[in-house]
């Protein structure tokens, strides 16, 4: 049960539990800024334009691309021969 809820998550996605809390830590806060921009931008529309859309796209990125570019780096690696 242990296992389940704190080291399998973290480990599909290459990272342990402390780098985990922190990426997602900072994932939360984000979205809540993005989604307190978007109800201010449903007040007053001319506000907070693009916030909540740039807040999307810029975890997407990092969601999606980054974490893509780190699997294939330790791919990468784990396939070369060293020689000493």
């Amino acid at each position: 049960m242990f296992k389940r809820l704190f080291v399998d998550h973290p480990k599909s996605v290459d990272e342990n539990y402390v780098e985990h809390f922190g990426v997602a830590s900072k994932f939360g806060v984000t979205m809540i800024f993005g989604g307190v921009c978007a109800l201010i931008h449903a007040l007053v529309p001319g506000w907070c334009i693009t916030t909540g859309s740039d807040t999307i796209r810029r975890l997407n990125k990092i969601m999606v691309e980054q974490r893509a570019a780190k699997g294939l780096a330790a791919i990468q690696m784990n396939t070369v021969d060293w020689v000493i």
